[in-house]
């Protein structure tokens, strides 16, 4: 007789259908490129610069933040919940940022998306971008 170990996954409706369990980091200083990765993928993300003199670029990879694949956060400003599942974001330009997620129970060593990501870990944003 066989025996499946069930564990959840990225196809897994139910993980990203219940609540997330709170993440949260502050006082992140990203004046260049600062990867924050998550001990899950999560269910949904929000960033805040609290810095009020500089704008906060947002990405996926640190490619990305460094070119132009990312999404600023002006001053003093909340993103929106932006509903991805991820295992790492990238920041660059502020001083002073926070970090909120809901993250699900898949482990980030389920996502292998090494064909679309160098680090295999993450979402690169693009098919063959190169945004590593």
């Amino acid at each position: 007789m066989s025996t499946y170990n069930y564990k959840p996954g990225l196809g897994n409706a139910a993980s990203f259908t219940v609540s997330g369990v709170p993440f949260v980091s502050g006082g992140i200083s990203a004046a260049t490129a600062t990867v924050v990765e998550f001990p899950k993928a999560t269910r949904w993300v929000a960033v805040s610069n609290v810095d009020g003199s500089a704008t906060l670029r947002v990405g996926f990879s640190e490619n990305g933040v460094n070119g132009t694949n990312y999404f600023e956060v002006d001053q003093n400003q909340i993103s929106p919940r932006f509903e991805v599942k991820v295992t790492e974001i990238w920041l660059s330009g502020s001083t002073n940022t926070s970090v909120m997620a809901g993250l699900t129970f898949i482990d980030t060593q389920e996502i292998n998306n090494g064909s679309l990501s160098p680090s295999g870990s993450n979402w690169s944003g693009s098919l063959n971008a190169l945004v590593g």
